[in-house]
């Protein structure tokens, strides 16, 4: 995983006790955050810190059977991951999403700068 993201998605489950033995282990080096998986937001914030910390990825993501809730945009931009997973724009609780993202960049307007390549910090470029 030094040259390729290697995300983690049930590998892990959002859960940092598997996580933790996942870092220890080498497995992946990316993370795949889906909010509402392991429980509360307090848990899913430890996981994206527990990720930064080892030097992988969080990419937040959603979940089958999505809603219109953009709160994964929200907590992209908010835990500065960089990455969010949400699927084309075919469907409107995907396009809701993308919109929020647009909103979110307005609102922060010249302080709202994505990183590019920068935000793939753990690969060797």
């Amino acid at each position: 995983g030094k040259k390729v993201q290697l995300v983690g998605d049930d590998v892990f489950v959002t859960n940092t006790e598997i996580l933790k033995k996942g870092i220890k282990d080498g497995i992946a080096n990316s993370i795949l955050i889906k909010l509402n998986q392991i429980g509360t937001l307090t848990e899913t914030l430890d996981a994206i810190e527990m990720a930064k910390r080892a030097g992988y990825t969080a990419i937040i993501s959603h979940r089958s059977g999505e809603t219109e809730d953009t709160t994964i945009a929200d907590l992209a931009v908010a835990c500065n991951t960089g990455f969010v997973k949400t699927g084309s724009l075919a469907r409107s609780e995907r396009v809701a999403k993308y919109n929020r993202l647009l909103r979110i960049e307005e609102e922060l307007a010249d302080s709202a700068i994505y990183k590019g390549v920068e935000t793939f910090y753990n690969l060797k470029k």
